[in-house]
């Protein structure tokens, strides 16, 4: 299997490795360390030799702070790992904390007067770090950059190699342009600024960018790399020679020289005088303190591979379809297995989680799961990032709820799809509940909406069912997804968080809005989007956009009221089960058909 139930941590990690974490920290004169999840990309998922807040604290979400001081200590989460975090770290070490109400500056505005506290400027973004000094001096302290991270003199000799997995070419049938057409228009945008370069530091970018694929990201096909990009198109890419396959050279071309990460501070250096455009929230300090020492003109602007890149080609676009299409047969099988093996003998989220990805395996073009499968069972899905190990493992029991979130990375696409599945009768208040997030889910699918339009206005609509009963969900409703690349992906995003990005035709945005009791059960529907045109109706004179759905699997009716549904969401959920049936039917055997037969029946 690709997906293993060990934990990787334990609360035994505060108390050892704060006290060398400490150590180091007096060594340098500092009075206390910021330590953030992000690593020197700003990856939400970490190899494990970045994982610095993991191994300082025991916590290991994809989302977290971390602030060391002599005489204390606090980790800060969001909403989705409250619980998880109070498992995972010694509270006798940490003080758990809110994330985003107060957060990290709240906590530096009650430092010692005078303290000194520091921070690894590879680490952080500017933009997040203006607000950390402006806190910090609030209390009389500063904050000052460390030659060395007290973390990793810490860890030492413990902490794993950095990943160097090989990185491949990425060929024009999967993405649609040539390298060096991406380039041309990203060197035109950059141009287009007034500038004479960008350097380009997020993983994902560089994958686009330049047609290639790595494998130094867990279940992101993501190459740890730096790129200089002139605005001419042509470029240096920093790639450690280990991962340097025989025919990349070739692949890139003699546009693109190949170089080692050593020469980056050099090539930096060598920008003296020019405009450089740099973006303040991938990319991280370092790359402005080096730039402004340089003597370069800095214009702090949007990675300008992210807007292109989030906006797919017809040849991506068409293959994400298949990637669906081909990922949405296999998790069709698995719910017909959980429809009947699994309503005699429940499973545990192990062997959902094992049975799920067997059937992805048996596809044969399976590269890596996008992400650990969320297999929650009972309680444990109102955990909306749940993962089990072996040691939370639950069995389903009758009359609950299974929520399985889960996704697949092929050549051809990146899925994303979330289930939730009765084992047994399931409660009237599941079913009202469950109802509801329907109805939110099948507000945001129908929506049409003019150009211009962002994923905040709309987020709303997935909320307005169940915020008439006093409910609503704490995780935003839509986020942006790569094709063979990350299963999160900005710039575009649905939440109540303002964004001004808006949605354009070519993104692909999630569709998942939930409801979580907790301790009991968890509710999440999920399905990918692309923004497409949408066709003229009526007399209208403005242009608009609508939603396609890329995900197609069945939704269980079981746990649905039909007399909590208007006619126009019964038509469009059971216009939903006719496209299932008609796309997936096929691709699957006599017995899952004959299942899908009743489970895509109109309600």
């Amino acid at each position: 299997m690709r997906q293993t139930f060990d934990e990787s941590t334990d609360p035994s990690f505060g108390p050892k490795h704060v006290p060398l974490i400490r150590a180091a920290m007096a060594a340098q004169g500092l009075d206390g360390f910021l330590v953030p999840h992000e690593d020197e990309h700003q990856n939400e998922y970490l190899p494990a030799a970045n994982d610095r807040l993991a191994w300082a604290s025991g916590f290991t979400g994809s989302a977290g702070a971390g602030v060391i001081l002599k005489d204390r200590a606090a980790v800060f989460v969001d909403g989705r790992y409250t619980l998880q975090v109070r498992e995972q770290v010694d509270q006798g070490v940490f003080e758990i904390r809110d994330l985003v109400e107060g957060g990290v500056p709240a906590y530096l505005e009650t430092a010692e007067k005078g303290a000194v506290i520091g921070y690894d400027a590879r680490l952080h973004s500017p933009a997040a770090l203006d607000g950390l000094k402006a806190a910090a001096h609030r209390a009389g302290a500063v904050l000052k950059p460390v030659a060395a991270n007290p973390v990793d003199q810490a860890w030492g000799e413990a902490r794993p190699a950095q990943p160097m997995a090989p990185i491949v070419p990425h060929h024009v049938e999967y993405a649609g342009e040539e390298s060096s057409s991406k380039r041309a228009r990203v060197g035109a945008s950059v141009a287009a600024f007034g500038a004479d370069a960008t350097v380009i530091t997020a993983p994902a970018s560089i994958a686009w960018l330049f047609n290639i694929r790595g494998g130094d990201v867990i279940r992101s096909p993501l190459p740890l790399s730096q790129a200089i990009l002139n605005a001419d198109g042509t470029a240096r890419l920093f790639i450690e020679p280990a991962k340097v396959t025989t025919d990349l050279p070739a692949w890139l071309g003699n546009q693109v020289s190949l170089e080692t990460p050593d020469k980056l501070a050099e090539a930096l250096g060598d920008l003296s005088g020019k405009s450089v455009v740099v973006d303040p929230t991938q990319s991280s300090a370092w790359y402005f303190d080096m730039l402004a020492a340089a003597g370069a003109k800095v214009v702090r602007a949007m990675d300008p591979c992210t807007l292109p890149r989030a906006c797919k080609n017809d040849i991506e676009l068409d293959g994400t379809r298949e990637a669906h299409r081909r990922d949405g047969a296999a998790l069709t099988r698995f719910l017909h297995w959980l429809a009947t093996e699994g309503q005699v003998n429940p499973p545990d989220e192990k062997e959902a989680v094992a049975k799920l990805e067997a059937f992805r395996e048996a596809t044969g073009v399976l590269k890596d799961l996008s992400f650990d499968t969320i297999g929650a069972a009972n309680g444990h899905g109102a955990l909306p990032h749940y993962r089990p190990t072996e040691r939370s493992n639950e069995r389903a029991a009758m009359g609950s709820l299974l929520l399985v979130d889960s996704g697949g990375q092929y050549l051809d696409g990146t899925t994303d799809v979330t289930r939730t599945v009765a084992i047994g009768q399931p409660s009237a208040e599941m079913v009202q509940r469950n109802t509801l997030v329907l109805k939110g889910h099948l507000a945001i699918a129908r929506l049409r909406f003019p150009p211009g339009t962002t994923g905040s206005a709309i987020d709303a609509l997935a909320r307005m069912a169940l915020w008439s009963h006093g409910l609503d969900y704490d995780h935003g409703t839509g986020h942006g997804v790569g094709v063979y690349l990350g299963v999160h992906e900005g710039p575009q995003r649905i939440s109540k968080a303002p964004n001004t990005i808006a949605l354009q035709p070519g993104m692909i945005v999630s569709n998942e809005p939930g409801y979580y009791k907790d301790g009991e059960y968890g509710i999440r529907i999920e399905n990918l989007e692309v923004v497409m045109p949408a066709e003229p109706v009526g007399d209208g004179d403005r242009p608009m956009h609508r939603f396609e759905a890329l995900t197609l699997a069945p939704i269980d009716r079981r746990v649905i009221d039909k007399s909590l549904l208007t006619p126009e969401e019964v038509a469009q959920f059971d216009a939903y089960h006719a496209r299932v049936l008609a796309e997936i039917g096929p691709r699957v055997e006599p017995e899952v058909r004959a299942w899908m037969e009743e489970a895509c029946a109109p309600l």
